[in-house]
């Protein structure tokens, strides 16, 4: 009777290991490991960028999306008008969506024939301020800003998101 189970066991246990093993290693190819942006670093994100806006002496709104172009946070300073929070937000998707700046796309849409019908998507806006956010080369989320005065400041407030020590780039 033991020399039975011995037998059977003997049989079962290789195939259990196998299957685990195959699991794991299907697993790692069906998978994509991503780092996301927390709430606490769109807060800071954020106060890099109004900081930025406010050596320029300007309110604007930020928005800041995740990779898959979720809202993470949404500030309008005093006085901006409502007008821009939505603009912020679609800037940030333009963005994220394309891997691109919103001022690169917007001027590279213009000058090409081609692409200038990028425009007329719907959640796309080509004015500067939308801005990548990228750690360790790979897109984590966006930036936009809205109501800088002109596309390049909202540009350049976006562009200010970062955070060197930690490979947190806006570019």
């Amino acid at each position: 009777m033991r020399l039975g189970r011995s037998i059977i066991l003997s049989f079962f246990l290789p195939i259990t290991a196998y299957g685990q093993t195959n699991n794991s290693q299907l697993a790692a190819g069906l998978l994509i490991k991503s780092d996301q942006l927390t709430l606490q670093t769109a807060l800071h994100l954020t106060d890099l960028a109004r900081t930025k806006a406010a050596a320029l002496k300007k309110e604007v709104a930020i928005a800041i999306l995740d990779s898959g172009g979720q809202i993470i946070m949404i500030s309008r300073g005093d006085g901006v008008g409502f007008h821009n929070t939505e603009a912020a937000r679609r800037k940030a998707f333009t963005a994220v969506s394309t891997k691109t700046t919103t001022l690169t796309l917007s001027r590279n849409a213009r000058s090409n024939p081609d692409t200038e019908n990028l425009a007329s998507l719907p959640e796309l806006l080509l004015l500067g301020g939308g801005v990548p956010i990228y750690h360790n080369g790979k897109v984590i989320g966006a930036i936009g800003i809205a109501g800088g005065g002109s596309p390049n400041n909202d540009d350049l407030i976006g562009k200010s998101a970062r955070i060197i020590a930690a490979d947190i780039i806006a570019q």
